[in-house]
C-alpha cells in the first residue's frame, strides 16, 4: 500500500505543477543485466499489460479531456473538452455518457471522440499484447522517481507498419516497477504517421487500483504537430481518469451532431463493492 501513495502523491505533485514537473526526473542509470532477465521483465510486464484491459471493461470511472491549441505568444487559439462518465453495457461494450461537451472551438484541426479515446493515437496503456511480438525492447537502466525504482525501456516497432493497415503502433518508452514488474508510466507517440494524421507525444502516468491494477491516470502532451503542408500546431492536452470502481452502468452514447444537456443530471458515483 505504500508503493501505492508514493505513486498518488507523485501525480498529486505531477498535476499541480503541468508539464514543467516532467522534466525533474533524476538520471538514468546503466545497470547490467543478462537478456535471461531483460527476456523475463519484458514478459512478466506485457502480460500484465493484457490482464489490465480485460480488468478495464469491468469498471466504471470518469475521464476528463482538455485539448487546447496554442498560437503565437503562448495563447489558447481553440479549446476542445469533454468529460465523460464510462461504462460496461450488457452487450460487453464501453460506452460513455457525457457530463460535459461544451462547442469545441478548435480550427487548425479535427478531433473526434475516437482520438480521445486513443489519445492521439495510441491507447492510454502504450501496448497492445496482441502486437507485442511486433516490438523491440531496449533496456535503457533504472530511474529512481518517487522512491521508487523503475526499468526503463525503449520500445519500437521491428517494422514499420504499412499506414493503408491501420495498424498503429507504439514508439517511446516505458518504465517498470522493478518489484512489481508493471508498467507506471510511458512516453511516446503512434506510429506510422500519414500526410493527414501526426500524432503527438503523449505521457501517461498510472495508479494503482484496488491494489493490482494499475490503470491511466493522467496524461500529458505539449508538442507541436507539423504536416507536410508545412502548417504546424502546437498542441495541449491534459486527459484525467478518476474514480474507478467496478461496476456497470446503462448509458447513452451521444452522437457526434448530437447535444447534451447544458446540466445534465449528475451520475451515482460508483461505488466499490
Amino acid at each position: 500500500m505504500k508503493r501505492t501513495k508514493i505513486i498518488l502523491f507523485g501525480l498529486i505533485i505531477l498535476w499541480l505543477s503541468a508539464a514543467g514537473a516532467f522534466a525533474q526526473e533524476s538520471k538514468i542509470v546503466k545497470t547490467d543485466l543478462s537478456q535471461a532477465e531483460i527476456d523475463r521483465i519484458v514478459k512478466a510486464f506485457t502480460a500484465k499489460e493484457g490482464e489490465f484491459r480485460d480488468a478495464l471493461t469491468q469498471y466504471v470511472f470518469y475521464r476528463n479531456a482538455n485539448i487546447q491549441t496554442i498560437g503565437m505568444g503562448g495563447q489558447v487559439t481553440g479549446v476542445y473538452r469533454r468529460d465523460s462518465f464510462m461504462s460496461l453495457g450488457a452487450d460487453g461494450k464501453r460506452t460513455e455518457k457525457i457530463v460535459f461537451f461544451p462547442i469545441p472551438t478548435i480550427k487548425e484541426i479535427t478531433i473526434t471522440p475516437h482520438d480521445i479515446e486513443d489519445l492521439g493515437g495510441i491507447n492510454p496503456f502504450a501496448l497492445n499484447p496482441s502486437f507485442v511480438s511486433l516490438y523491440n525492447f531496449n533496456y535503457v537502466g533504472k530511474e529512481h522517481i518517487d522512491e521508487l525504482d523503475l526499468y526503463v525501456f525503449d520500445v519500437s516497432p521491428k517494422v514499420m507498419p504499412d499506414p493503408k493497415s491501420k495498424i498503429r503502433l507504439f514508439s517511446g518508452r516505458v518504465w517498470v516497477d522493478d518489484k512489481d514488474l508493471q508498467i507506471v508510466k510511458s512516453k511516446g507517440k503512434a506510429v506510422p504517421e500519414t500526410k493527414q494524421s501526426r500524432y503527438p507525444v503523449v505521457e501517461t502516468w498510472r495508479e494503482n487500483i484496488d491494489g493490482k491494477y494499475w490503470f491511466p491516470a493522467y496524461s500529458t502532451s505539449d508538442d507541436e504537430l507539423v504536416f507536410d503542408s508545412g502548417q504546424a500546431v502546437k498542441l495541449k492536452m491534459r486527459v484525467h481518469y478518476k474514480d474507478y470502481a467496478q461496476g456497470r452502468s446503462e448509458v447513452k452514447v451521444l452522437d457526434e451532431d448530437e447535444t447534451p444537456p447544458e446540466n445534465p443530471a449528475p451520475s451515482p458515483t460508483p461505488k466499490k463493492p
